[in-house]
């Protein structure tokens, strides 16, 4: 197997912290790669109008593999009142730079798994029939379209002429008609057939190689009647590549139901941006929380892993760190996936439930306990010591 470069971007708040940890469970289970660092996050935007520098965007379509930790984001106000005053006046405009990554480099393919360890004492219980209480195992995994929907930026407060005259081409627009334009904001949602096949066709592709038995698109067809409803039409088209993969569909709120009723019944989930995020944060929280989730944005030449969660800048400015790094070192699992690298993704993935079942080493997250500089005098342990007791399960 050729030797990796891989551009780590820690980012901001907590994914510097944590992406450190990953990288030293990937040495400790004798993955060889080189490492170069590339900066994107608050501080750039701050500095340089650009939280995403060309220079970074020029190492990953050199390496085509990243890590990244995690961002801050603010909105709009108050990231031009945090800019540098000498900026101001150049028109720059924040964007979140994953997402400016993920179009950049069409990594639409974002994978979200969603899998329950055992003995977590965050995992998803519920009452039993005969009074008691059961604990049904969850292994989801949420295929979200990265690239397009409500996340590609496509809007306007104050829609200019051309863009007021198209919306008011709509009769349902008819209502809006007096609004003041200074009053109206229009975010649009867009799907393309051609994006939609590719996620719904690397969902069933998933299913086949990995056992799973079902495919659900989980979308809202009745009230979005052209994207979801393209959606669909396209699922029913790839299904019938995989006809002993079943194919189901549910709405976007009944699904969130379903998931804290019968979440075992759900094997791999595919919806668009939007609703690929919601039902991918409501699956973590059954299996542990964002300090469980990881993801990869994959592309036809470009990948980027990451952790679900934000940065959370009040725990990254505690003294010693008591954040959970585990959905960074899935992540980086994930990366060793892709480099066709299983057996270490395994090892890594095995160490961590050995960690997990013994109960010894947690996080004040996985104690329930609310985040704070006491946790660590309470019996939590250091984001360094939960990585330490996974790197001592490697052997």
């Amino acid at each position: 197997m050729p030797k990796s470069t891989i551009v780590t971007m820690p980012g901001d708040g907590i994914g510097r912290i944590v992406l450190p940890e990953a990288r030293r469970v990937l040495d400790a289970v004798g993955f060889d790669a080189d490492y170069v660092t590339g900066d994107i996050g608050w501080d750039l935007w701050v500095r340089e109008g650009n939280p995403l520098p060309e220079r970074t965007v020029e190492l990953l379509a050199e390496h085509r593999l990243g890590l990244f930790g995690a961002i801050t984001s603010k909105p709009r106000a108050q990231a031009l009142a945090e800019l540098d005053p000498a900026r101001r006046a150049a028109g720059h405009a924040y964007f979140s730079p994953i997402v400016a990554l993920r179009q950049r480099f069409r990594l639409d393919i974002c994978v979200r798994p969603c899998r329950s360890f055992p003995g977590n004492l965050l995992n998803f219980v519920r009452r039993s029939a005969g009074g008691g209480y059961e604990e049904p195992e969850v292994d989801a995994v949420i295929f979200r379209q990265g690239t397009e929907g409500l996340y590609a930026g496509i809007e306007w407060t104050n829609p200019p002429d051309g863009v007021h005259a198209a919306l008011a081409s709509h009769p349902k627009f008819a209502s809006f008609a007096e609004v003041p334009r200074t009053d109206l904001a229009v975010s649009t949602r867009v799907f393309t057939r051609d994006a939609c096949r590719r996620i719904v066709r690397a969902a069933f592709e998933h299913a086949v190689t990995h056992g799973y038995g079902s495919v659900t698109i989980c979308e809202k067809p009745n009230v979005l009647r052209e994207t979801s409803g393209m959606m669909e039409e396209v699922a029913r088209e790839v299904h019938r590549e995989h006809p002993d993969i079943r194919l189901r569909s549910t709405n976007i709120d009944a699904q969130l139901m379903w998931l804290t009723k019968n979440p075992e019944d759900f094997d791999v989930i595919v919806a668009g941006n939007m609703f690929g995020d919601i039902v991918s944060d409501a699956f973590a929280g059954l299996v542990g929380g964002l300090g469980f989730a990881a993801s990869g944005n994959i592309g036809d030449e470009v990948a980027v892993f990451e952790p679900t969660h934000g940065s959370a800048p009040r725990y990254a400015a505690l003294e010693r760190p008591i954040v959970n790094p585990i959905a960074m070192i899935l992540s980086a699992a994930m990366l060793l996936d892709h480099v066709g690298d299983p057996a270490r993704a395994t090892r890594i993935r095995d160490a961590i439930a050995a960690v997990v079942a013994a109960g010894r080493v947690r996080t004040y997250d996985m104690m329930r306990l609310p985040g704070g500089s006491d946790v660590l005098a309470r019996g939590a342990a250091t984001t360094t010591q939960l990585t330490d007791a996974i790197i001592a399960e490697l052997g």
